[in-house]
């Protein structure tokens, strides 16, 4: 692409030839009308009408190595012609709205016609009222006082229904208002990664604009459309606005169209910013969706998201709890008051369903309200029977016209003894008492670090009884540092001097990790003095610069040397792979790849291995089982991650095919082996024992070397010395749990899970696995609820499956808060911890209130009943 300064596109010149679109080389139409091509189609576009994307970069003004100049007034003149990051929300439903759709009930219904009638009623006086020639019913004559008072009646049962509808539209309003704030909150937390004036920024999701230079990266959600100008090896989910589940390998010069709402699977790279918020793809698909009306509004109104799904965009824009602005960062809380039911959720019907205790105590309430109904009935069919016997057959009666208006009166007064049993029956406080509840607990949540997305994860965490947990950031600190070292045939129990360290072994060294890690990586000073130096980006990246440094080396130059763009190949870190490899370009021509990764995967790979004096020499099998003994395993056992560095030189001809990563990855020199230090969180013990003293099984789940993960597990109290436990790696999990054609059987899960507490070395798979087998597991008399901690990408199907998903606020990836119900803003377990406290809150608050609220029912309606049965009138009145 060659290198472009910010002179080369704010130059005068330009500006004085860019004479459309608001001094701008392309409308917004012609953008938006590029970024529905696809593939070679869109390359042959750019290629014609801008003469490639450096073409495109000086239309828009921008520099695809500087990026935007960030000026306020450029970039306000950005959004004033190609529009703002964010559509307009579908309005909440106004208070009116609330109140007429609670006015619905049908209780609050017969309510209204008994009060309208007994008020009505109060003021007519029967023309055939004083002729006792009509008789009377027992109990049923009036004095003078409450006659006259009769209207007070009536007007209080509509005052009582008022007052219910009130309350419950703005608690409705309440709710929808918590939720939209909460919605907001996600929102500004979602920063983006751009290029402006040279420097690598992140901003809120919402200020990208039209020409800013985005950083990508696997994990990533695309917030806008654009066109990939640099990169490796990037893959894309694109099944949310295609449907094809495939992923969608980009590249410069083949298909390079990047589009928002789409996830990056696998790779890195930098993007032109050609679309926002209501112009870009997803935006218009919202758009036509937001002009659907009423019709579509009563479907689906929420769901989980899942990956590739684009049902769940449409849903999330139809929300009715969205903030002032819909931000086009798909991460968006579900609507207040309703969660998944989790069955439904799993089979991804996304259909608007109560959380299961509102479902529950829903039923409750239905069941009462029959009892209720059938006793309602009985009353009234027992006082018109009473009446009726009384009247015409032992006081030998007629029925006289003139008498019709009286015993209608009299029908009508039994209608409403009725409709009161009916109505002291139905506890209607229920479902405002849960809803109060789990409002209360969920602002408590946030406060310790919960940001709840979908309230039915709140109240199920009261009922976990299995937490499987990730180890790195959240039952440790995540700030990784090496302390071991085997170099140069040495086993250094601590970082050694550079004066020991060969120097072609150290120059290797620093130019292995400084260019085959991500260059938005670094080390930078403390914040404040004597504190710490602050790690920006991958974890374990920032533990080996900090282990250069610490080596008094620097790694700045060699990247200002070999800058990203300059890099020939990359092959990202995946969950398969395990390891990262970086090719460049030697300056005579030939090829050299740098490589890192988990020490007994790189190991071998290797064939060779730096000797004392920086000379390379063979490394058998033998050589390697004999390091693993003596190296490896000891750091392990010492909780430290091993962490291999290797390189590999290639002629320049014949150029090897970089697709044949099997042969690529081979025959590799080994550099050093590492052991990273990263701490367990001083809170986490505790924590963990607090959750065994409520009877919740904690298991670790982790990628790391099972040495280290059962290390870390003593240290946490996960596995105490002495206990019937498994620690296991992935490998032998699968084995065990499948029979010879390689299916799995929940029979041999069901041996396993019970004594299961380390599963090491393991893939997102075998997460989802070990998740769906507990769950699915009969062995106990309860079914298992679990709760699962992710940050990856490929841990979405783990994190939907389990009852509860947790995702990391700091380092996980926006598929996986996408995926999850609780996001962790602090990445710590002990959180989790709060998360069962309070979901356990929302359990004991209802049972007070169930236990208050049926006992007062129950009583209530034996008294009206018989009360209403001996005396024929109400011992108890229509409002209780």
């Amino acid at each position: 692409m060659g290198d472009m300064t910010n002179s080369d596109f704010y130059s005068k010149n330009q500006r004085n030839e860019a004479n459309h679109a608001g001094e701008f080389g392309c409308t917004l139409q012609e953008l938006r009308s590029l970024m529905e091509l696809r593939g070679t189609e869109a390359v042959v576009k750019i290629k014609e009408t801008y003469g490639e994307t450096e073409g495109l970069c000086r239309h828009l003004k921008t520099s695809p190595t500087e990026g935007l100049a960030g000026t306020a007034a450029d970039l306000e003149k950005r959004k004033l012609i190609f529009g703002k990051n964010f559509i307009p929300p579908k309005k909440p439903k106004t208070f009116l709205q609330l109140v007429w759709e609670a006015l619905q009930d049908v209780t609050l219904i017969i309510l209204e016609i008994a009060a309208i009638i007994s008020l009505g009623l109060s003021f007519y006086q029967p023309p055939g009222e004083g002729n006792e020639g009509c008789g009377t019913a027992t109990g049923g004559a009036e004095d003078e006082g409450e006659a006259e008072a009769g209207w007070i009646e009536g007007a209080a049962i509509l005052l009582s229904v008022i007052c219910v509808v009130l309350v419950t539209a703005f608690n409705d309003w309440s709710k929808e208002k918590q939720f939209r704030g909460l919605q907001s909150r996600i929102e500004q937390e979602q920063k983006f990664t751009v290029v402006r004036g040279g420097q690598v920024i992140q901003i809120p999701v919402a200020e990208i604009v039209v020409g800013d230079i985005a950083q990508v990266k696997y994990g990533d959600l695309l917030p806008a459309d654009g066109i990939f100008i640099q990169g490796n090896d990037l893959k894309i989910d694109e099944s949310s606005l295609t449907g094809e589940s495939d992923q969608v390998r980009k590249s410069v010069d083949k298909d390079p169209m990047l589009l928002s709402g789409t996830h990056v699977m696998e790779g890195s790279g930098r993007m032109l910013v050609t679309a926002v918020g209501v112009n870009s793809q997803t935006g218009i698909i919202f758009t036509l969706l937001g002009a659907g009306g009423e019709e579509e509004e009563k479907k689906d109104k929420k769901g989980k998201m899942q990956d590739g799904n684009m049902e769940n965009s449409q849903n999330k824009a139809k929300q009715q709890d969205g903030a002032a602005a819909m931000e086009m960062q798909p991460l968006k809380s579900a609507e207040g008051g309703e969660g998944d039911d989790k069955d439904k959720k799993k089979s991804n019907m996304h259909k608007k369903e109560k959380s299961v205790l509102q479902g529950k105590l829903t039923k409750l309430a239905v069941q009462i309200g029959k009892a209720g109904l059938v006793m309602s009935a009985i009353t009234v069919i027992i006082l018109v029977l009473y009446f009726a016997i009384d009247t015409f057959v032992v006081n030998k009666k007629q029925w006289l016209p003139e008498c019709t208006p009286v015993y209608v009166q009299y029908f009508v007064k039994f209608f409403i003894i009725g409709v009161t049993v009916l109505v002291v029956a139905v506890p209607e406080g229920l479902p405002l008492a849960v809803t109060i509840s789990l409002a209360y607990s969920v602002k408590k949540m946030m406060k310790d670090n919960n940001l709840v997305r979908h309230l039915d994860a709140c109240e199920t965490m009261g009922n976990a009884t299995a937490i499987c947990s990730d180890k790195t950031g959240t039952l440790t600190t995540n700030r990784m540092t090496v302390v071991q070292a085997y170099v140069g045939d040495v086993h250094y129990k601590e970082v050694p001097d550079p004066d020991s360290v060969p120097a072609k072994t150290l120059d290797l060294l620093v130019n292995a990790i400084a260019i085959n890690s991500a260059y938005t990586t670094k080390i930078l000073p403390p914040e404040k003095e004597g504190g710490l130096p602050r790690q920006v980006g991958n974890k374990t990246e920032c533990g080996l610069l900090g282990f250069v440094l610490d080596l008094k080396q620097d790694y700045e130059p060699v990247r200002n040397l070999i800058p990203e763009e300059k890099l020939y190949k990359v092959y990202t870190f995946n969950s398969v792979r395990k390891s990262m490899s970086t090719v460049i370009k030697m300056p005579d021509g030939s090829f050299r790849m740098y490589s890192k990764g988990a020490s007994e995967i790189v190991l071998k790979k290797c064939s060779r291995i730096l000797n004392a004096a920086g000379e390379p020499r063979i490394f058998r099998p033998r050589d390697r089982d004999e390091m693993v003994k003596k190296v490896i395993e000891p750091m392990a056992c010492d909780g430290l991650r091993t962490i291999c560095v290797a390189f590999r030189d290639f002629n320049s001809s014949p150029e090897p095919d970089w697709d044949n990563e099997n042969d690529i990855l081979s025959d590799l020199t080994c550099i050093c082996v590492v052991g990273i230090e990263d701490p367990v969180r001083p809170e986490v013990p505790e924590a963990i024992r607090k959750c065994q003293r409520a009877g919740i099984t904690v298991r670790m789940v982790t990628g790391d070397n099972i040495n280290t993960a059962r290390a870390i597990a003593i240290k946490c109290g996960i596995i105490h010395p002495g206990e019937d436990f498994l620690c296991l790696e992935g490998k032998e999990f699968n084995r065990r749990i499948r029979n010879e054609k390689g299916e799995i059987e929940q029979e041999r899960i069901d041996k396993i899970w019970p004594k299961l507490r380390v599963l090491a070395r393991s893939s997102p798979t075998d997460k989802h696995t070990l998740v769906k087998g507990i769950i699915d597991s009969t062995q106990v008399e309860q079914r298992q609820v679990v709760a699962v901690t992710g940050d990856g990408t490929n841990d979405g199907p783990a994190l939907k499956k389990a009852d509860v998903g947790f995702a990391m606020g700091i380092a996980g990836t926006d598929v996986a808060k996408e995926a999850s119900d609780i996001i962790l803003t602090d990445d710590n377990f002990s959180s989790i911890v709060k998360a069962v406290m309070w979901g356990r809150n929302v359990y004991d608050s209802i049972s007070k209130f169930l236990q208050f609220q049926l006992t007062v029912n129950i009583v209530a309606v034996i008294v009206a009943f018989t009360g209403a049965c001996i005396t024929q009138v109400r011992l108890t009145s229509d409002v209780a």
